[in-house]
């Protein structure tokens, strides 16, 4: 088939989404929570597949292939290894989790065809997670050639990664593997400020001027190990998400002088600093893993993606530093993104079609640097 029809979907976690990709131009792509109102919609993308059909005139039976942004199985796999390498803490988190995952989560062709009304009959493929992310970023940039970076909280094991892009290729060359993340890093330091895990880092970040980083040493000695390439070690002592139901424990209050804050009471000066230092932290390993992709890939572009690429103020330090020519920041950075790279993968990589254009007037609008 020279040109498929593809559609991307995102979600069963958070940040569900659509697009919808013929002869390798994008023809519509929509969040869920635009229809529905509900911020983050983690639910099946039904509304923004309507939209994304309805914009190109189609009905789910004159769809190639449906891809899906992420593998369930490997994320399962890791739900299991995880619970099983603390057990028997996590129990209750165990217990909450499973039921979605047997019901619907660990069933997503049959999920995804019933959403489809029964009438696609046809493939139902899924790209890695951070492959989604890769590939929404770069083929969409206006670089034939460019190093790739993604960071989050996790995909299935991959936390970050650095890849190089050329043409309509993408070869991934180096992953951080869960539970060492920076992104889950921000989100513990997000909880532990009284905000709402991936949905209130932007107010940490935005909180970080006010305060001064005086527990960047604390947080380097105690909580994370940064080497020179940005890779990470967490002392995951300090932390809860692999086991409970809160993203820090005791020993991390301990450290920062007392109790998380309780969401909508008074922020302190404390919550001040320990944003201006968690910002830090991540600035600087944001820096040392964009210089070690240089150093892999030689290349003078990089693009960006994942949810910590949404951090502007780490962008704006990696800008001014200089060590890429051109940046691109893919906009929809975060997973509803991965609707748009999981099409993108399978049109370019698995179809092996080639870049029909190096800035495809539908992203035109979308900010970058």
């Amino acid at each position: 088939m020279s040109t498929p029809t593809i559609l991307g979907l995102s979600g069963y976690c958070h940040d569900s989404a659509a697009c919808l990709l013929r002869g390798g131009e994008l023809v519509a792509a929509a969040q869920e929570e635009r229809f529905t109102r509900i911020k983050h919609d983690p639910g099946f993308p039904a509304h923004a597949v309507e939209y994304c059909l309805r914009e190109g005139g189609l009905h789910p039976a004159a769809i190639d292939y449906v891809v899906f942004y992420d593998k369930p199985l490997l994320k399962f796999d890791r739900l299991l290894e995880t619970y099983l390498a603390f057990a028997p803490e996590g129990f209750q988190s165990f217990v909450m989790a499973m039921p979605l995952w047997l019901k619907t989560k660990l069933h997503l062709p049959r999920e995804i065809r019933k959403a489809l009304g029964g009438r696609y009959k046809k493939r139902i493929a899924f790209t890695g997670h951070h492959e989604s992310h890769a590939a929404s970023t770069f083929f969409p940039s206006r670089y034939e050639d460019a190093a790739i970076l993604t960071l989050d909280g996790v995909g299935e094991w991959d936390t970050a990664t650095i890849g190089h892009g050329q043409g309509n290729k993408i070869k991934i060359l180096k992953t951080l593997h869960f539970p060492h993340s920076l992104g889950l890093l921000y989100s513990a330091v997000t909880y532990f400020c009284g905000f709402k895990v991936n949905s209130g880092e932007y107010k940490l970040m935005g909180l970080a001027p006010y305060g001064e980083p005086r527990f960047v040493d604390t947080m380097l000695q105690h909580l994370v190990d940064v080497k020179p390439d940005g890779s990470l070690a967490m002392d995951m002592s300090y932390f809860n998400y692999c086991q409970g139901l809160t993203m820090t424990n005791d020993k991390f209050a301990s450290l920062f002088g007392g109790p998380a804050r309780d969401p909508e009471t008074a922020i302190t000066q404390r919550e001040m600093d320990i944003a201006a230092s968690i910002q830090r932290v991540t600035e600087e390993v944001v820096l040392r893993m964009a210089r070690h992709a240089k150093e892999l890939t030689g290349s003078k572009n990089l693009c960006l993606a994942g949810g910590v690429a949404l951090n502007c103020v780490a962008n704006g330090k990696l800008l001014r530093d200089g060590c890429f020519e051109n940046i691109w920041i893919q906009p929809a950075a975060g997973d509803a993104g991965g609707a748009l790279g999981a099409a993108l993968a399978s049109y370019h990589i698995e179809a092996r079609q080639p870049r029909l254009a190096l800035a495809p007037a539908a992203l035109d609008g979308m900010a970058g640097s």
